[in-house]
This record gives C-alpha cells, sequence and structure tokens, in this order.
C-alpha cells in the first residue's frame, strides 16, 4: 500500500515537475515599460489619435513584453522637446513630424515634407525602395536614434487666413505659423514665418498675433476650432504636399531588443502608415464638408500668382540644400531629387492620369 502511494507520489511530483518546466519561461520574459513621448495634446483628432495606434501596437505585437505607455505633449516632456528626450535617454521613443527638427539639420527635414515634393505614397517608396531609408537611420544616428515611419497626414492645406489672399503682394510681411521647409519658402515670400504648436496656432490667431497659419487638414484643424477665429480655407497645400509622422527610438534601446522584438517595433511603425494616411484621407474629406456647411468656411484656391511664386521659391531652397557644408544633407537632398523626378514623371501616366480622367469624365 505504503509502494501504491509512493508511486502516485512520485508521479503527480513527475507531472508537476513537468508543468513547471513548460510554464517557466513565460512566466519569467522580461517586460519592458517603454515610455512613448509626443508633440501633440492627447488623442488629438489626427497625429494625437495615431500616437495611441503606434502605442497600442508595439504593445501588442511583442506580446506584451514591450509595454508602453504614451505621455502627451507637457506631461513628461515639452512637445517641441520630444527629440531630445529620447536622444539622451529620458524616454524610449517619441512620436512626432521630422519637420520639427529642422534645427539640428535642414537634411532631416526631407524625410517629412518638401515644398511641391513627395505624396504620401512616394514619400514611404523613397524610404522603402529608393534608398531613403538608409540615409534616414544616417542622420538620426547622429542623435542616438532610429527612426521610422509610421503614418502620413496626405495632403495639407495651403492653411487659414483672416483676410482673402488676391495676389502674391498680399503676403508681404504677413505673420504665419509654418513648419519645416515650407517655412523657408514662406520666408522667401516676404512672410514672417513662425514655427509654434496646433494649440498655440489657435491663440496667437485669436489675439492677432498672427495672420493666418496652416496645421495639418480638415479632421484636425476642425478639432482644434481654427474655423472660429478665420474663414478663409486655401489650397493647395503646396508647402507640404504630404507630411510622414515618425516614430523615433532611442538607438541604444533599439539595439538591446532580442530580433523578434526588433522586428515588431518595425512592423508596429510599417503597418500603422496606411491605416493612419487612409483615415487621415476619410476624416478630412467629412470635415471639411461640415466645416463649409455647418461653419461657413470659405474654401478658396491659392491665385496662379502665388503658386508661381511658391515654386520659385521651392526651387531656392531645395538648390540651397543642394549647396550644404554637410555631405550628409548633399547626399539625402540629391536621392530625393532622384526619387522624386523618377517617380513623378511615372505619376504622370499613372495616378495622375487617373485622376484627371475622373475629374474630367465622371458620368455616374
Amino acid at each position: 500500500m505504503k509502494r501504491r502511494q509512493f508511486v502516485k507520489a512520485g508521479l503527480a511530483g513527475a507531472a508537476a515537475a513537468s508543468t513547471a518546466t513548460i510554464t517557466a519561461p513565460v512566466i519569467a520574459q522580461d517586460v519592458r515599460k517603454w515610455k512613448l513621448v509626443t508633440a501633440w495634446p492627447k488623442n488629438l483628432p489626427g497625429p494625437g489619435v495615431a500616437a495611441q495606434m503606434l502605442a497600442d501596437r508595439i504593445t501588442a505585437l511583442s506580446g506584451g513584453r514591450i509595454e508602453v505607455k504614451l505621455y502627451a505633449a507637457g506631461e513628461l516632456v515639452p512637445g517641441p522637446g520630444v527629440f531630445d528626450a529620447v536622444s539622451e535617454g529620458t524616454a524610449e521613443l517619441y512620436h512626432a513630424v521630422p519637420a520639427y527638427w529642422g534645427s539640428k539639420s535642414k537634411g532631416i527635414l526631407l524625410f517629412g515634407s518638401q515644398p511641391f515634393g513627395l505624396r504620401a505614397d512616394e514619400q514611404f517608396g523613397w524610404l522603402a525602395h529608393g534608398g531613403g531609408q538608409t540615409l534616414y537611420d544616417e542622420m538620426y544616428g547622429r542623435f542616438g536614434i532610429k527612426p521610422f515611419l509610421c503614418g502620413n497626414s496626405g495632403p495639407q492645406w495651403a492653411g487659414w487666413f483672416r483676410d482673402e489672399i488676391k495676389s502674391v503682394e498680399d503676403l508681404k510681411g504677413m505673420k504665419y505659423r509654418t513648419t519645416g521647409l515650407a517655412s523657408e519658402m514662406a520666408t522667401k515670400l516676404g512672410m514672417a514665418a513662425e514655427s509654434m504648436s496646433g494649440p498655440a496656432m489657435f491663440q496667437a490667431m485669436q489675439t492677432g498675433a498672427l495672420d493666418a497659419g496652416e496645421f495639418i487638414g480638415p479632421w484636425s484643424d476642425s478639432a482644434l476650432g481654427f474655423y472660429q477665429v478665420a474663414k478663409n480655407y486655401y489650397w493647395p497645400g503646396v508647402g507640404e504636399p504630404s507630411s510622414a509622422e515618425e516614430c523615433g527610438v532611442n538607438s541604444k534601446v533599439f539595439e538591446e531588443l532580442p530580433e523578434d522584438l526588433k522586428q515588431a517595433v518595425t512592423f508596429a511603425c510599417d503597418s500603422l502608415y496606411n491605416p493612419v494616411w487612409t483615415e487621415y484621407t476619410t476624416k478630412h474629406a467629412q470635415a471639411l464638408q461640415a466645416l463649409v456647411n455647418d461653419h461657413g468656411v470659405q474654401v478658396r484656391q491659392l491665385p496662379d500668382d502665388v503658386m508661381q511664386a511658391m515654386g520659385a521659391a521651392a526651387v531656392e531652397v531645395i538648390d540651397e540644400l543642394r549647396q550644404d557644408d554637410d555631405e550628409l544633407v548633399k547626399r539625402i537632398t540629391e536621392s530625393f531629387v532622384a526619387y522624386r523626378d523618377l517617380v513623378g514623371g511615372y505619376m504622370s501616366y499613372a495616378d495622375n492620369g487617373q485622376m484627371n480622367a475622373r475629374a474630367k469624365l465622371l458620368s455616374y
């Protein structure tokens, strides 16, 4: 009898040991707790929503082995400080746009948007298939950051103007909010370009400190209430034909990850690009209807002479980058121009041809 009890006890112990062997690695897994700092108010329609999607997707794709907590602008660091926070290791990653980091290097600005430059699909294509990602990594590597594109707003708007614009002369001396290379284009037209957050832009226009400004597009702009302080909403936003959103991860933190978690972070960013871009497109279209129908916004096209002057200024901006003292900035610029010309030439037959045909011949 005692022998039977001993055998049963031994079998039970073996089973328990077997279970422990199977489950122990799962229990023992390290969980990394990452702080995601953003340049946006929490859940701001557009970029604030996209930042939360990024946090959630990295957490999910890592199987919970990376827990990402989002901190909106001002909660941990100010919005303009997120790049430095990640570079210095105060936070593990940030969500913002390259257009905010021109003080670090003018070459960075090309990875976000360019006057008369790449559309959202072309921007991703340049990085993925035109050599852009290697240059992106090299530039941000100087600051200890591993960069990824993770979304795009699509075409931005020229913005909100208190007064109607009738000629390029109306722009001279105008106090105008914009960012990145678009601000350099505006400066060449005699505008006083200023960079500030969306909420700060609203306050400045409300008090008269700004005459005009652009932020993103109808969806995000509606949420910030710009229609309350200006009624003239101008297109096209040739200063930013698209605006890429990015995730920057501290390089040391990223390199210490096992390979599967590196892939999880990379795929989380890549896989968000199209959903974020297409959500912007859909919500922009819906918001524009509401702006016009419910809030009396006047949608106006920039006059031809204004666009021609902007085009000439944009050529100067890119030419200056091609002559920059920094050899890496020159290489980034030449790569961008080569890809723009290659794909732009094809698009005149492909997407542009289809859109023009649809606009002219649609009959249902």
